[in-house]
């Protein structure tokens, strides 16, 4: 058989932990080649071996055959292989023809020469389906589109062998249909793709085989059409995961916290534009509200107004009954609020912090952590240890490990722990789940509906439909910056929850009606 891939036995380590377990993965020429595994398996590490970034300690890489040494990515892209990585590498104040051919520009006479990469960069864009503004800035495109621009950088360098690490994550369920028609179209031109992912409906959706990695070490390579989800997951996990959420019927009590008529405007180019209009509800403890909705229409706003982290324009917001409207982030932190942001690296973490650190970052000036100003390192280590061991935060170095260094996954534990741990009555959960394994996602679903049932409200912001319909008790859809339903899970599907996403079905009041 021969393989344009092939990786035998290779090691990686870092300071605490072996990221890679001699790992074997042979992938065939024009397949789709998925590799599963909870997050902090060593996907990605494995992945950044075979692109150049990493250095194994053991093992051997071949190319078509051939044994090679990749010392880093120009020595991928020279052999064929092109990556697009989780958090995208762009430049966000180029063009998408600047950051297509950043770093293989034609110059003539020290002047660069557009005109030929253009009319390639147009030709590929057709040939893929890969519809693009070549002279958009990329910080004025979807996520979706970003990622057809970093398709486009690989296609544009010739490379034949394309890894996509956890391409999925920051897409909408739209944007996911149209990157899987991609990635067929890409392999019947004959092009070889490694698929790292967590998500099995997708591997189910377009994979050829699939390799499974579990805590750095090599369980087994699986052809997907012969092998069910649940077997799937449990390779991946090493036990029977529950894909359905038990959880009992809702007791909402008081009310946790109740919006009145809030909106945010935003000033561009000389207008005034609505980005949440007139939007009002409350949210009881004991209840999970969900606000769900299509990326980009007003939840992440709707959330910053809630939390503080932007000014609303007008409304009203109401804590445990309390006006809050005019009161600083620590307040309503001091005051009830717990918030999971959406970004976990930029409002959620410091990422050069120690873990213990991050879980102290809305107690550290309480009489428990800290005097005259001195914190008492004792007592925050001592407190960050209860909560790895409770929500197993997995790190190299357990309180001293630096969050950077840490998997998104366990990144995203650490932020729940915290949040959670400190009982809060109104907990924001804004993509609690994002880029995680179903391991993790069974975890912090468990944690969300516990929280509910010791009498927490809840507004959970959410774009995966299955988590929408499966955790929340009341749905309001938000669309253009309006609520423009309120739905029982129990009493709908999805596809109807979909066409209310989109703004193709809108919910008439019953006073509208005539009632």
């Amino acid at each position: 058989m021969d393989y344009v891939i092939e990786m035998m036995g290779i090691t990686k380590e870092f300071p605490g932990i072996i990221a890679n377990d001699n790992i074997t993965l042979q992938l065939k020429k024009g397949e789709i080649h998925a590799l599963l595994g909870e997050n902090g398996a060593g996907k990605s590490t494995l992945m950044s071996v075979l692109f150049g970034m990493y250095q194994p300690e053991k093992g051997i890489i071949k190319v078509k055959g051939q044994e090679v040494k990749i010392k880093g990515p120009l020595d991928a892209n020279a052999l064929g292989i092109g990556m697009v990585h989780q958090h995208f590498k762009l430049v966000h104040n180029f063009t998408v023809l600047q950051n297509i051919v950043l770093g293989i520009e034609t110059v003539k006479g020290g002047i660069l020469r557009m005109e030929d990469a253009r009319k390639k960069v147009v030709e590929l864009s057709e040939k893929y389906n890969l519809f693009i503004e070549p002279d958009a800035l990329i910080s004025d495109i979807t996520v979706g589109m970003q990622q057809r621009v970093e398709i486009l950088k690989m296609l544009y360098r010739n490379n034949e062998i394309m890894i996509f690490d956890e391409p999925t994550a920051v897409l909408t369920p739209q944007e996911i249909d149209e990157l899987m028609v991609i990635m067929k179209n890409l392999t019947k031109e004959g092009k070889s793709i490694l698929f790292i992912t967590h998500k099995l409906n997708e591997i189910k959706a377009v994979a050829d085989r699939c390799t499974v990695l579990r805590r750095g070490k090599y369980i087994g390579t699986i052809d997907v059409a012969d092998t069910d989800k649940e077997m799937m997951s449990e390779m991946m996990v090493g036990r029977k995961v529950n894909l359905t959420i038990d959880k009992q019927p809702a007791k909402p009590k008081e009310v946790a916290l109740s919006v009145e008529r809030l909106s945010v405007k935003t000033q561009k180019e000389g207008h005034t534009k609505d980005l949440v209009s007139d939007v009002s509800f409350e949210v009881r403890k004991g209840e999970i509200v969900c606000i769900a909705g299509i990326d980009g229409n007003g939840q992440s706003e709707l959330v910053y107004a809630i939390s503080g982290i932007e000014r609303m324009s007008e409304g009203k917001l109401m804590i445990n009954g309390e006006d809050v409207t005019n009161k600083s982030i620590r307040y309503k932190n001091t005051h009830g609020l717990s918030h999971i942001p959406e970004d976990r690296h930029k409002h959620g973490l410091v990422l050069d912090y120690n873990l213990a650190y991050n879980l102290i970052l809305q107690q550290y000036f309480q009489p428990e952590f800290q005097t005259a100003g001195f914190l008492k390192n004792e007592k925050i280590y001592e407190y960050a240890d209860k909560l790895i061991e409770q929500y197993d935060i997995r790190s190299g170095e357990g309180t001293a490990t630096i969050v950077r260094s840490m998997s998104g996954g366990n990144q995203q534990k650490a932020i729940v722990a915290r949040e959670i741990g400190r009982g809060p009555d109104l907990l924001l959960a804004v993509q609690p789940t994002r880029g995680l394994d179903v391991g993790a996602i069974e975890y912090i679903h468990k944690q969300l509906v516990k929280q509910r049932d010791e009498g927490a409200g809840i507004l959970l912001v959410s774009l995966e439909l299955d988590e929408v319909m499966n955790l929340s008790d009341r749905i309001l859809v938000i669309f253009e910056g309006s609520i423009v339903a309120e739905l029982d899970p129990k009493k709908i599907t999805v596809q109807e929850l979909g066409l209310y996403m989109s703004g193709s079905k809108k919910q008439v009041k019953e006073e509208e009606a005539g009632m």
